[in-house]
């Protein structure tokens, strides 16, 4: 699959589950907003309601201590049986005592509504509040328009004074408050104010939404694989395609030596050329060198592999930093000559001894050392600075050279195995992109770290920090 093709499917993916979500989290607040707007109309009926009942009680009270004040007198409202041989003298006291009645009943009625409108309004606002009225009566009337939860109130008088709470009131969700008028027939001076509010709410309201917000948690999970997915996709791809590049850089590093190899086998068994053992030497030199260059190679893949299932076999010994870095300087000062160019040492470490094994740990020195060559600037002489020095437990190892440099996106990925900076055969230098990874990989093994830093252009300085031995000290 082609790159532009993976990502027009990992963004079209993305902008359908980025959808998906916003619309599930809309209807989510849509839904939310409705029950809101619900529980708030809920409440504010309730509110009115309690508010009656407080106004219906009061007036209650005062017709029964009305009632109460009129005694037997009150019979009055009952008139007498219609009789068919009622006389005339007889139905002119009855309509009389009919019109007195009610008189007498208005009388009383106007008395009521006085004591009721006047009289009760001259107690101070807090005697007119039954508490346990007021507690029940909003239960009541909450669970009738279908809201179950705890709530707390406080009441306030005309000029904002609290005058009373609930007995177990708490302050938690106060901020999103309801208010209802008590005695709101009363003059302004005499009406008062409940506010209630219920810690709970939030979570009441949140309930409806609770499955859209699951659903849409299940959702994001899955956007959230399907990114895993696409990266280890868009990973793996990479990876093959370093092994590609991994194949035919081998087969052009087997290619080569096994070419020089036959053509010098073919020379040699050539009857037509003449023979002399300075041909035979030079011949014989160029089988065995390219035999080398061949096994070493071979060998550096079968490390890796060996490696990789944790099979390598280390022969760790007591070893001088010093020794074995002058060792490979010396092996190296013909081919850095030959290429123009030279080396700087300064071994200033007191205490060189490490535990390592002997041919890793030269492999190490050896590939840095080779990879500084290869990849040289041709503009400018090769110049190539290696030194040892101690610090704390530790010796350090600095090799840096003049080179052209790494790119800044690649350094995090040089120690990567197969991976290399120029792809496949479009570079100059051809390599199994193995080599920097086995260094990485034996520097670990032997407890030690390995930090690269690089400027494009200018060159590049790695730093090996191996502990130091103090066992056979």
């Amino acid at each position: 699959m082609k790159r532009w093709m993976i990502w027009t499917v990992c963004l079209t993916m993305g902008i359908c589950f980025v959808v998906l979500l916003y619309l599930q989290f809309g209807y989510a607040e849509a839904m939310m907003s409705v029950r809101r707007e619900q529980f708030t109309e809920a409440v504010l009926r309730s509110l009115d309601a309690t508010s009656r009942d407080m106004e219906r009680n009061e007036t209650m009270v005062y017709l029964r201590d009305v009632v109460n004040a009129h005694g037997d007198s009150l019979d009055l409202f009952s008139a007498p049986p219609y009789t068919a041989d009622v006389t005339t003298s007889g139905m002119r006291a009855l309509q009389r005592r009919i019109r007195n009645a009610y008189i007498y009943r208005r009388e009383v009625l106007d008395e009521v509504i006085f004591r009721v409108l006047y009289a009760s309004s001259e107690l101070a606002f807090e005697k007119r509040i039954d508490r346990d009225l007021l507690q029940q009566s909003l239960r009541h009337s909450l669970v009738s328009n279908g809201i179950n939860l705890n709530f707390h109130y406080r009441i306030f008088d005309s000029e904002g004074k609290e005058v009373a709470r609930c007995a177990d009131y708490d302050p938690k969700g106060e901020d999103y408050s309801f208010t209802q008028t008590l005695f709101r027939n009363d003059s302004s001076g005499k009406m008062g104010v409940v506010c209630i509010h219920f810690p709970e709410q939030n979570r009441y309201i949140m309930h409806v939404a609770r499955t859209i917000y699951l659903a849409s948690l299940f959702t994001l999970f899955l956007f959230v694989t399907f990114l895993v997915t696409v990266y280890l996709v868009v990973r793996q791809k990479k990876v093959t395609e370093m092994k590609n590049d991994f194949i035919n850089n081998m087969t052009h590093e087997f290619k080569t030596p096994i070419s020089t190899i036959s053509i010098a086998a073919q020379m040699l068994s050539d009857s037509n050329l003449p023979k002399s053992p300075e041909t035979y030497e030079r011949l014989g030199g160029v089988i065995y060198g390219e035999t080398k260059r061949l096994r070493f190679q071979v060998e550096k893949v079968l490390q890796m592999s060996l490696y990789d299932r944790g099979n390598i076999a280390m022969k760790l010994q007591r070893l001088d930093v010093n020794k074995v870095i002058d060792g490979v300087i010396q092996t190296f000062n013909l081919k850095v000559a030959q290429n123009g160019g030279c080396i700087d040492t300064r071994l200033d470490a007191l205490n060189p001894n490490i535990c390592a094994d002997e041919m890793h740990f030269t492999n190490v020195i050896f590939n840095l050392m080779d990879n500084a060559v290869k990849y040289k600037r041709d503009d400018v002489s090769l110049h190539l600075e290696v030194s040892t020095w101690n610090t704390d437990d530790h010796v350090c190892i600095q090799i840096s050279d003049n080179g052209i440099g790494i790119p800044k996106d690649d350094q995090k990925r040089i120690f990567e195995k197969f991976y290399r900076v120029h792809s496949g055969n479009k570079h100059n230098v051809k390599g199994f992109g193995l080599g920097l990874a086995y260094v990485h990989k034996m520097i670990l093994l032997h407890h030690g770290t390995i930090k690269a830093t690089s400027e494009l252009g200018k060159g590049t300085t790695f730093l090996i920090t191996l502990p130091v031995d103090k066992d056979n000290d």
